[in-house]
C-alpha cells in the first residue's frame, strides 16, 4: 500500500484545495448505524415527526441515542476522523462534505465541515420553533428542551413537517456544491456514493477524484483513482511520509 499512499501524497502537494468527502464508511464501524438503516427505521416507526418527539419525548431519544448518540459519546471519532482533522490543520486539506449526522468530525477537531444531511448541532423546537445550535445538549440522558418554551427539541433536519428543514437541507447542499466545485482535488472516503450526483455534479473539468475504499462501490466507474484498502492505514502512510521529508530538513 506504500505506492498508493506516497502517490496520494503527491497529488495532495500538488492541490491548491483537496476536499474530502465522507460517508457511514469511516463511522458505522464505530458503533455509528447506516444513515439510511437509522432513519429508514425512524421512518417506518414514524418518529420523524414533531408530534412523536412531543408525545414520546423519552421514546425519541431512546432511539437516538441508539441510533447516533451513543458513537458520537461513547465511542467518538475514529483513527480517519483524527487523521483529516490532523490534514486540515495542518493545511493540507480544506474542508469536508459529510452525509453523516454524528458531528464526530467537528469533535475530531475539524474546522470547515458541510454536513449536507444535517447532524445534531442544529436543532429545533417542536412547537415554537426556535433554533438551537451545539450538539452537546444532547448529552445529557434526554431528550433537550426548549430555554424559551420548555417543548422538547428535535434535530432540525428531520423535522420535516417544518420549512425550515427544506430550506437548511438546500443551505446545506449548495455548500457542499459550492465546496467540491471550488477543489482540484477531491478524496471520497468510506461512502457508496449515496446522494453523489448532487454535489459531484459540480466538479470542475479536470478536478481529480480519489475514492478510497475496501469495497467497490458505484464510484469506481467515475473516480480517477481507486485505492480499494483501509482509509485509516492510507492515510497514516500519507501523514508518515508528509513528516519524513520535513524531519529531514
Amino acid at each position: 500500500m506504500r505506492y498508493e499512499s506516497e502517490q496520494l501524497r503527491e497529488y495532495m502537494k500538488g492541490s491548491n484545495r483537496t476536499v474530502a468527502v465522507t460517508g457511514a464508511g469511516i463511522s458505522y464501524l464505530y458503533g455509528m448505524r447506516r444513515l439510511k438503516q437509522s432513519v429508514g427505521l425512524m421512518n417506518s416507526r414514524q418518529v420523524l415527526s414533531p408530534s412523536f418527539v412531543r408525545s414520546n419525548p423519552d421514546e425519541f431519544y431512546r432511539i437516538v441515542k441508539t441510533s447516533f448518540l451513543d458513537a458520537t459519546f461513547i465511542k467518538g471519532p475514529s483513527e480517519v476522523h483524527k487523521q483529516l482533522a490532523t490534514l486540515e490543520k495542518c493545511g493540507l486539506l480544506y474542508g469536508i462534505v459529510t452525509q453523516n449526522m454524528d458531528c464526530l468530525h467537528t469533535i475530531a477537531g475539524s474546522k470547515n465541515v458541510v454536513e449536507f444531511q444535517g447532524s445534531f448541532q442544529d436543532n429545533i423546537c417542536v412547537d415554537c420553533g426556535t433554533r438551537h445550535f451545539g450538539y452537546k445538549i444532547w448529552n445529557h440522558g434526554h431528550t433537550p428542551t426548549c430555554e424559551k418554551c420548555g417543548s422538547p427539541l428535535m434535530p432540525t433536519m428531520f423535522c420535516r413537517e417544518n420549512k425550515i428543514a427544506e430550506q437548511v437541507s438546500k443551505e446545506s447542499m449548495t455548500k457542499a456544491s459550492e465546496m467540491i466545485s471550488e477543489a482540484d482535488l477531491v478524496i471520497i472516503i468510506g461512502t457508496t456514493g449515496f446522494r453523489s450526483d448532487e454535489y459531484l455534479k459540480k466538479m470542475r473539468k479536470g478536478t481529480r477524484l480519489v475514492q478510497i475504499n475496501p469495497s467497490e462501490t458505484q464510484l469506481d466507474q467515475i473516480a480517477d483513482w481507486n485505492i480499494h484498502a483501509d482509509a485509516a492505514e492510507v492515510l497514516g502512510e500519507v501523514m508518515d511520509e508528509w513528516e519524513r521529508p520535513r524531519n529531514v530538513l
